[in-house]
């Protein structure tokens, strides 16, 4: 794909102003982006090779294996399509604020979920809290899988983690990763845009409680939680060195009590 640059040099040889330029973009629906750093070869060593490893490690360790995100859950509604009357467009009278619920969650490849609320942004002291939250609902032993997120690697993070002495394993993915990600590939667009579609709430105590609904409803959905995983390219039958492939009754060995 050709750069801006290229575009701004194609343009003034071709003897357009510059202003000219910036509506052909527009037109083009082209936006200032910044750009990133993605290793798709890195990415791809990570679905293929490290997965699947991962899966090994704690059946063969006994861990609980958790993958990890954060999203905010605004009082402003997700807008979807929805049915009314031919010519009565539904109407919704949104409060404008940026009041959020904060919200870590974690999933696990047998479909369970686990959750932690606050109603102000993440730093790092939630991230411990989160941890250890998964120690007394999830099992003794964990292999939790999150991005390189800032609130991820601060010092009191890693020195919660070393004093766990190995009951805590972290495995970082890719930088730039989200199609990785089962939250990205499928759990936030079930959560916010079907689950939670075109709600209106009047604060963060009537959200709060939506969400532990919605949450609940999620729960009892286990087989939906699997299919994140398989949006995102991860494959939770793997080949075992003994046994051959694991099925989904034998993942549920990833989870100890």
């Amino acid at each position: 794909m050709a750069s801006k640059n290229d575009v701004y040099r194609g343009a003034h040889q071709g003897g357009l102003w510059v202003v000219h330029v910036g509506r052909i973009l527009k037109d083009l629906r082209w936006t200032p982006q910044q750009p990133i750093k993605r290793d798709d070869e890195a990415i791809r060593r990570w679905r293929d090779e490290t997965w699947p490893k991962l899966l090994r490690r704690a059946r063969r360790e006994r861990r609980t294996l958790v993958f990890e995100d954060e999203s905010g859950f605004y009082l402003l509604p997700g807008v979807v399509k929805t049915y009314a009357p031919e010519g009565m467009t539904p109407v919704l009278r949104e409060k404008q604020t940026r009041d959020h619920l904060s919200v870590m969650w974690g999933m696990t490849p047998v479909g369970r979920v686990y959750t932690l609320v606050r109603p102000e942004s993440l730093n790092g002291m939630p991230s411990i809290e989160f941890l250890l939250h998964l120690l007394r609902v999830a099992g003794e032993r964990l292999l939790v899988i999150w991005h390189g997120s800032p609130i991820h690697r601060r010092a009191e993070v890693k020195e919660y983690v070393t004093s766990t002495r190995g009951r805590v394993w972290l495995e970082a993915l890719p930088g730039y990763a989200p199609d990785l990600n089962p939250w990205d590939e499928g759990g936030w667009h079930h959560l916010k845009n079907v689950e939670m579609r075109n709600l209106m709430c009047r604060d963060l105590d009537e959200l709060h409680q939506e969400l532990v609904l919605t949450v609940g409803r999620l729960r009892q959905k286990p087989h939906l939680v699997r299919s994140f995983f398989a949006q995102a390219g991860l494959k939770l039958r793997v080949t075992s060195g003994r046994s051959g492939r694991l099925s989904i009754k034998e993942l549920g060995a990833l989870r100890f009590q």
